[in-house]
């Protein structure tokens, strides 16, 4: 299990994988699994899907073989968009009997044609079921309970106000480590970090990096997520983003850069998007590998 202790000593380093699309055997991704499991990572991620419970067993199935025999602690995410309250329930006994301890609670997006379920309004209400489930577990044990966070302000909220009064009920309804979505100007993060700091939110936060290697993608996630693209990122998705292998190449440099300029700075963890591509997390992992061994100072 992921504790609040494993962030007072160490730089934490992990990864977020998906499942394989629809129709494709969930063995495609065992060798990603297997490569990702050589680069020791604090713990690997595994994407649910936008649907509800229909989704569970695909995610279920690769964080346990995360867990089981890749040797790495795994998180699964829990999407409750369109979860019934059964649903959940089915999910959360099915990650108990599979000796999963760590849940990544999200609202999730909408699917396209198909009516949200009110059960779950927002993340926070997903992560009080989850801690009601744990107080009548007669096992002794709980969940480890994530939640998201955006650096740049959620595309749903009103203000930066109303983000943070959101972060913040997450955080007090159980919520005990963060994970951040994707952003590539760090100015923002740590601008973010400050405004949590003034809310009182006190719990570590990771940061979420996405290594811009596909131009189409890249600008799929940025309308999503409203993340700002500084000049030096634009000008870099110009000149090479028709261009595979340079816009590749550019792209590890970015994030590496990104990660040593955060690493530097105290960040808590370093979130990587991997996008199911362990070439790339490789490389990234071998330019900063050492900026992880080196202990962060800490600030009284």
């Amino acid at each position: 299990m992921i504790n609040e202790s494993d962030f007072q000593n160490n730089t934490i380093f992990s990864f977020e994988v998906f499942p394989p699309k629809k129709n494709m055997p969930i063995d495609t991704i065992f060798n990603t699994l297997d490569q990702l499991r050589d680069l020791k990572p604090d713990f690997i991620s595994t994407t649910f899907g936008a649907g509800g419970s229909e989704n569970c067993d695909n995610a279920l199935a690769i964080a346990k073989r995360i867990k089981d025999e890749c040797k790495v602690e795994s998180v699964i995410h829990m999407p409750c968009i369109n979860m019934a309250k059964k649903d959940a329930l089915f999910c959360l006994d099915q990650f108990r009997e599979a000796g999963i301890e760590n849940i990544l609670a999200l609202r999730g997006d909408k699917v396209e044609g198909k009516e949200p379920c009110t059960d779950f309004l927002h993340a926070s209400d997903l992560i009080k079921f989850i801690k009601e489930y744990d107080s009548k577990r007669t096992d002794g044990k709980s969940f480890k309970i994530m939640g998201a966070c955006y650096p740049e302000l959620h595309p749903q909220s009103a203000s930066v106000y109303d983000d943070l009064e959101g972060l913040k009920t997450k955080v007090d309804a159980g919520a005990s480590h963060l994970l951040s979505q994707l952003f590539f100007d760090n100015e923002k993060f740590y601008r973010f970090q400050e405004r949590c700091i003034i809310k009182g939110i006190n719990v570590p936060i990771e940061a979420g990096i996405m290594p811009a290697t596909n131009k189409k993608s890249i600008e799929r996630m940025v309308s999503m997520t409203n993340a700002v693209l500084p000049k030096k990122f634009t000008d870099m998705m110009e000149r090479y983003g028709d261009h595979p292998d340079a816009i590749r190449d550019a792209g590890i440099a970015y994030a590496i850069d990104q990660i040593v300029d955060l690493v530097t700075h105290g960040v808590q963890g370093i979130h990587l998007y991997t996008m199911n591509n362990p070439l790339v997390a490789r490389k990234i992992y071998d330019a900063t590998k050492s900026l992880f061994a080196v202990s962060p100072i800490i600030k009284h």
